[in-house]
């Protein structure tokens, strides 16, 4: 018995497969063409591309995993799960889910692109929490701080902060781009910030946090001058993740204190960034914060169906 999960996010084609125990059958993503120098896909363009996809995709994993041994059919519909949440992307897993389970008999669990990050963040993490934990979601498409708790076929969510303007994957490609590096570039920043060397504090940038919200557009105007100024490229990319790290820095320690919850869980593509795990475990992880934290597995970070299967098992089974 198995559980097919489906996701169509803004830039990637997922498909997984789980079994009953929750171990992985099958997992398989396509990342969505965007031409070269642009910063970005029209809605429309994205669908038509999930379109032509998934087929594939599903192709494959019916090669691993017959459909004769599915039990239940999950796919995010939607972005978040709160009211008016809403992309024409999540329209094609949404839609295919439904017909699937529909021709074989079989349930279908409706989740959400978020939720599906953080029970993958969980399962690739091994973190099973006893109780409410944070959650900081971070992408191109959402930078949010979440109170966590776990209940059947998903997570209890509450939002306490996030990006008042850019997210923290769009800061990234915005800068990586202007660098001359390809979309999405949050892998060709971190690499490119490797060659930085010691002593590059002095090319800064702002952090610019009041509460538990934070804004990346003005570190982004920021760096755009750096660069205008002909500072060093790989400067400037490890001044982007150091400004993106102490951000959450300032937001998370004065969050772990008032709630008293010690556990922090990191997902989205972002959070695959190595400088910023080092960096936020070296800084929250020390006695005086006494956070405890947990990140996805960087092949795991990005846009998968992987949660979204594992929600179904839970909610659906």
């Amino acid at each position: 018995m198995a559980v097919l999960g489906i996701d169509t996010s803004c830039y990637t084609t997922a498909v997984a497969v789980v079994d009953a125990q929750g171990r992985l059958l099958f997992e398989d993503r396509r990342l969505l063409r965007v031409p070269e120098g642009e910063y970005g896909l029209q809605q429309s363009m994205a669908v038509f591309q999930h379109i032509g996809n998934l087929p594939e995709l599903l192709l494959r994993a019916f090669e691993i995993v017959s459909p004769k041994k599915l039990h239940a059919v999950a796919a995010s519909i939607k972005p978040r799960p709160v009211p008016g949440s809403y992309m024409p992307v999540f329209t094609v897993s949404a839609n295919q889910g439904r017909i699937l389970s529909a021709a074989l008999g079989v349930p279908f669990w409706p989740t959400t692109h978020q939720e599906g990050h953080l029970r993958a963040g969980l399962w690739s993490a091994g973190f099973s929490p006893r109780g409410p934990f944070i959650a900081v979601h971070l992408s191109g498409g959402t930078s949010e701080v979440l109170l966590a708790e776990p209940q059947k076929g998903g997570v209890k969510l509450k939002k306490v902060g996030g990006t008042t303007d850019l997210n923290a994957g769009q800061f990234i490609d915005r800068i990586g781009v202007l660098l001359g590096l390809p979309f999405p570039a949050g892998p060709h920043l971190e690499e490119l910030a490797r060659g930085a060397g010691p002593g590059t504090e002095e090319v800064a940038l702002p952090s610019a946090v009041r509460g538990y919200d934070f804004s990346f557009s003005g570190p982004a105007s920021h760096a755009e001058r750096l660069i205008q100024q002909g500072a060093r490229p790989a400067a400037v990319a490890r001044a982007v993740e150091r400004c993106i790290a102490n951000t959450l820095e300032k937001v998370l320690r004065p969050l772990i204190e008032e709630t008293g919850y010690r556990d922090v869980l990191f997902v989205g593509g972002v959070a695959a960034n190595l400088f910023l795990r080092e960096r936020l475990r070296h800084r929250l992880e020390h006695r005086a914060v006494g956070g405890r934290l947990y990140f996805a597995q960087p092949q795991h970070s990005t846009d998968n169906a992987i949660g979204v299967a594992l929600l179904g098992l839970e909610g659906a089974g």
